[in-house]
């Protein structure tokens, strides 16, 4: 079994930490020796959010080195350009579709850059998802990176039903419904 190297990147209160838990323990589920780091950064002021998730036969380290993500799920615009050279030369850059101004934006030090998207897709295999507006669809704007991972789980790998017993297990009993239905938005969202 080759190691797979997943990077998950955010802003603060996207959910990136559950995210990155939940796929350590599919991987666990599936057998997978399984590394995680996560690199708070300003999460509690909506900052930067980083973790990687490493899972194979054996896995002796939890940080994904520059250029070897297999994966990388970014939950905005301007965190998949941030961390894109992490990207492997055949990985694939799962995006969600969406702006929050960083705080050198908001106070006017900096302007947030045009056409990201664009951008990375002459550089990158780059799929994307509207997770917020598919969230809200369900009726619950937290469910966003349940959404973004079900759409992201195709590329990482594992069946579907793996993916949601784990989200049962991690998730909070009382939104288990609600994130395994975000979960299977995402999974069943054209590429």
């Amino acid at each position: 079994m080759i190691t797979k190297n997943i990077m998950i990147v955010g802003v603060g209160g996207q959910g990136t930490l559950l995210t990155s838990r939940i796929i350590g323990k599919a991987a666990l589920a599936e057998g997978c020796d399984v590394k995680i780091s996560e690199v708070h950064g300003m999460a509690q002021r909506g900052g930067s959010v980083v973790t990687f998730v490493r899972f194979g036969e054996k896995v002796n380290e939890p940080v994904v080195e520059e250029g070897m993500a297999d994966v990388i799920i970014a939950f905005e615009r301007l965190e998949a350009l941030r961390y894109s050279h992490f990207l492997k030369k055949d990985g694939i850059l799962v995006v969600n579709d969406c702006r929050i101004d960083p705080m050198t934006v908001v106070i006017g030090a900096k302007s947030y850059p045009e056409n990201i998207i664009e951008g990375l897709k002459e550089k990158h295999s780059i799929y994307t998802i509207d997770g917020q507006a598919k969230a809200l669809e369900l009726g619950n704007s937290k469910v966003l990176n349940s959404v973004v991972l079900g759409f992201a789980a195709k590329f990482i790998g594992f069946d579907k039903s793996v993916w949601l017993d784990t989200v049962s297990t991690t998730v909070p009993a009382k939104t288990i419904e609600t994130n395994q239905k975000a979960f299977i938005c995402g999974y069943e969202a054209e590429h």
